[in-house]
């Protein structure tokens, strides 16, 4: 899968002076267009427009003081219907407008151009199984906070100590009326990324509730409908957040690149024994994913 990205990264390359076709990308990584850019944002932690916008404001960048062209034809080169919007991008990438830059010979910032390689990692195994589940309903409270890499992320801890005791114990009732085998069981968190991009700072609804049934209502929490569909499911040990954190870019560098999945929309559901920073406890997460269907994955 890795050289079929590389191909696909070609292509996009070789787009950056016209009109990047993402479907026609994408298909050439042999994945659908919604994969391709969740896989990139996870791979490059930037989301894959801001790439694009990058990789443009480069090479406008060496236009603009080679001074061959006018600032007005490269503009209009790298997709640019006037000047003021290309002035608008290329000072966010180089702190600096096109023609200051190509009167003072400044110095501009350069986005490397990126490819995927293999590194000799995964000598720990990855435990994990394939579930397919009914719809079902998430019942609990939830926040919007940012995504977070590496150390703990204040705002869904935030979150979590807001809420009260009767809240808790509400969702533990709902949660024992399920049936016995019900999984996820016990109270979790739930997030769903309202771009679809992995990069740090991406916004997400952070839920902490309970899996019920399709059809429970409680008025004073919240819900959130879950269809049915197939699940990877990962077993994880190891100090909190760290272990998690590593579990969840290896699922999106190592795992999707080497099996026959996808991801699909949905939440991404995370069972955990709250432990204090540092140590260890055992966790179960669960992402939303479809047959690939292509053979690509390996």
């Amino acid at each position: 899968m890795l050289e079929r990205l590389n191909q696909a990264l070609d292509h996009l390359e070789a787009s950056l002076d016209g009109e990047v076709d993402m479907a026609e990308v994408a298909r050439i990584a042999a994945v659908s267009e919604y994969h391709f850019r969740r896989l990139f944002s996870a791979l490059a932690g930037m989301p894959l427009p801001v790439y694009v916008r990058r990789r443009r404001m480069t090479l406008a960048g060496a236009e603009v003081l080679a001074g061959e062209l006018t600032l007005l034809d490269v503009a209009v080169r790298y997709g640019y219907g006037s000047a003021e919007a290309f002035a608008r991008a290329f000072r966010s990438l180089h702190g600096i407008g096109p023609g200051e830059a190509r009167r003072t010979g400044a110095v501009l910032t350069a986005q490397p151009r990126m490819s995927f390689r293999v590194v000799v990692e995964g000598s720990t195994a990855m435990r994990y199984r394939i579930v397919e589940k009914a719809a079902f309903r998430i019942v609990g409270r939830k926040a919007r906070v940012p995504l977070v890499r590496d150390g703990v992320n204040a705002a869904a801890e935030a979150h979590v100590e807001s809420l009260d005791e009767r809240t808790v114990v509400r969702m533990k009732e709902l949660a024992h009326r399920e049936p016995a085998g019900q999984e996820p069981a016990g109270i979790l968190s739930a997030a769903v990324y309202l771009t679809g991009g992995r990069e740090e700072g991406a916004d997400a609804d952070y839920w902490i509730g309970v899996v019920t049934g399709p059809g429970a209502a409680v008025e004073e929490l919240d819900t959130l409908d879950v269809p049915a569909g197939t699940w990877a499911v990962f077993d994880n040990h190891g100090p909190y957040p760290s272990a998690l954190q590593e579990l969840w870019r290896n699922v999106f560098t190592q795992w999707f690149p080497s099996n026959l999945y996808t991801t699909r929309p949905g939440p991404e559901l995370l069972l955990t024994r709250p432990v204090e920073t540092g140590a260890e406890t055992d966790s179960q997460l669960w992402i939303p994913v479809e047959r690939d269907g292509t053979g690509a994955g390996i």
